[in-house]
């Protein structure tokens, strides 16, 4: 391969099979000039980015960030794929490594941010803040810095965003989407959520994809007939009367009505968590 393009004295930008290519590497571009032959025992970490604006992104934040910030990053993100067993977005790369190196920066300069949704990603997403926990282990042997568990969530959100290949503005929107209906159903049942049983984790499941819909305005609709809906109301009275608390309260709060289908497996994942709290 050849350097097509310099950013920086550790990374270039090369073709690999005809394909755009971002080569990382220590010192892969120092007395360099375009058109040289990269040396492949000097790479580190070869980046095909299938989106164009994501790649743009990312050539731009390599340009201006040192090595050891990808480093960590890439490290991070290689433990999160391994954990979850999914593919995250390739946007993950830029907005995890900007938000490492911001928080150091703040860190360095003691300026800690308060995470305002730290109690919820806790709560809702318990294997990513475990992966963010462990980032930031990972932070402070190779940087020397203790972040606060404030930036476990941060970091943990930012591998929902990539889970679900959506904006952090929707993922905290749907945080808030999350926990609302959360506690609506606790308040109804007066129960305390056992949190690490398999009915908790696939109402959790479920509403993260719910409110994933809700709030891009997407409805499920399935060939669902009424008579099964009426079967489900009368098998589960108690949670389907829940239910309907969540649809009113997310109408009047998002304007978005639940459908018959949305409404039948919501009033089922409800019954379950239930009767796995109630033993």
């Amino acid at each position: 391969m050849k350097i097509e393009r310099i950013l920086n004295n550790n990374a270039v930008i090369s073709r690999k099979e005809k394909q755009e290519v971002i080569i990382i590497g220590r010192g892969i571009a120092y007395n360099k000039r375009i058109g040289d032959l990269i040396d492949e025992l000097q790479v580190d970490k070869i980046f095909t980015l299938e989106n164009e604006d994501t790649m743009r992104k990312f050539k731009t934040l390599i340009a201006n960030m040192p090595i050891e910030y990808m480093d960590i990053s890439e490290k991070i993100i290689a433990y999160a794929k391994m954990k979850l067993g999914k593919k995250l977005s390739d946007s993950i790369y830029i907005h995890l490594t900007d938000h490492i190196h911001f928080a150091i920066e703040r860190y360095k300069s003691n300026l800690p941010i308060k995470n305002g949704l730290l109690w919820e990603t806790r709560q809702l997403y318990k294997e990513e803040y475990e992966i963010g926990l462990e980032a930031l282990n990972m932070i402070c042997e190779q940087f020397g810095v203790i972040l606060s568990e404030d930036e476990a969530g941060f970091l943990a959100l930012h591998i929902v965003n990539a889970e679900l290949n959506e904006e952090m503005p929707i993922i905290k929107t749907m945080t808030k989407v999350m926990q609302e209906i959360l506690t609506i159903v606790r308040y109804h049942f007066k129960v305390e959520f056992n949190e690490n049983s398999l009915p908790f984790y696939r109402f959790i499941t479920h509403l993260k994809f719910f409110a994933q819909r809700l709030v891009k305005s997407n409805h499920y609709n399935s060939a669902t007939n009424d008579d099964l809906y009426n079967v489900i109301k009368v098998k589960y009275p108690d949670a389907h009367i829940c239910s309907l608390k969540i649809k009113k309260f997310i109408e009047g709060s998002y304007t978005y009505e639940l459908t018959d289908e949305e409404m039948i497996y919501l009033t089922i994942h409800i019954a379950r968590v239930i009767k796995d709290n109630n033993g």
